[in-house]
């Protein structure tokens, strides 16, 4: 495969993959808004830790079976979980919260997600990493 052809490839997997993570997020947080309060960003939150643990659990697996640079890992990795994670819509939420007074909230939300994030990706790497080993 020439130089260009890998490039449009890698395009193409990361427009797909990017797409599908897009898709899950938006209707995930079309399914929690029926179930959770609005007054907390309850959705994002879930998309975040949800996101760490997978992004963690992937990168351990895709990273023992392949080293870490194959197709797949670009494809779920950075194309479906990075379109799925929230980052840009957390930091808004955050902002929202302290513009409208709501600073405990704004507080819990931020240290929340990022603790939270962590712990979620060290039990994605610790799960997917015993996974891997057994296979």
């Amino acid at each position: 495969m020439t130089t260009d052809m890998a490039a449009w490839a890698k395009i193409v997997v990361l427009a797909i993959g990017g797409a599908l993570g897009v898709n899950a997020r938006y209707w995930q947080s079309v399914w929690m808004a029926r179930f959770v309060s609005l007054e907390f960003p309850w959705a994002t939150f879930a998309i975040n830790v949800a996101g760490a643990f997978l992004i963690g659990a992937t990168s351990a697996v895709l990273t023992h079976r392949f080293g870490g640079h194959d197709p797949a890992r670009l494809a779920i990795v950075v194309g479906v979980l990075g379109g799925y994670t929230t980052f840009s819509s957390y930091t808004l939420e955050f902002l929202g919260l302290v513009e409208r007074d709501r600073f405990l909230l704004a507080a819990l939300y931020l240290g929340g997600s990022v603790f939270c994030g962590v712990v979620a990706c060290a039990a994605g790497l610790s799960l997917g990493r015993s996974l891997a080993i057994r296979s």
